[in-house]
């Protein structure tokens, strides 16, 4: 079974993440799509939270699944005994920063490939860093984020004003 994983802190999992999503389970048997503990980036979401709103986005595909991992990628991928790791890239500005990233994985541990994907084009400019931004100002983020990111969005964003 050749299986990818598809790391990433997705605070919030947005369309753009999806449509990677999609592509890599075309290519694959099995995608893991693998949210990252780490709190140094201050979440808006909570671990427990991202893995199930990743969860609940991708249910309708059904080799792909949601977890987390909170150790070094390449351990990660070891452990779950992955060929591949998929890594969005929305413009040429990411390129330098993932190449970084897969060069120092691959002196890690040389048994896997990185493989970079382009979103639709309709999403090259969307971060989860700006669907936060848009939806801290009342801005609507409908055509962003999947349907249950986009209820969550509005609960958690109720919860942090009252």
């Amino acid at each position: 079974m050749r299986t990818a994983i598809y790391p990433g802190s997705f605070d919030p999992f947005t369309n753009g993440h999806l449509d990677v999503v999609q592509r890599a389970a075309k290519l694959f048997d099995r995608v893991i799509v693998a949210v990252a503990k780490n709190e140094s980036k201050h979440p808006l979401f909570t671990l427990e939270e991202r893995v199930e709103l990743v969860s609940k986005s991708v249910s309708r595909i059904k080799n792909v699944r949601a977890d987390s991992f909170d150790c070094l990628l390449v351990n990660y991928v070891k452990r779950c005994n992955a060929r591949a790791v998929v890594r969005g890239l929305r413009a040429v500005s990411d390129f330098e920063f993932e190449f970084q990233l897969a060069l120092m994985n691959r002196k890690l541990n040389g048994e896997f490939e990185t493989i970079f994907m382009m979103p639709k084009d309709t999403y090259t400019f969307l971060s989860s860093r700006i669907v936060k931004e848009i939806a801290r100002l009342g801005g609507n983020v409908h055509q962003f984020v999947p349907p249950p990111v986009r209820v969550a969005l509005r609960r958690k964003l109720r919860e942090t004003t009252d």
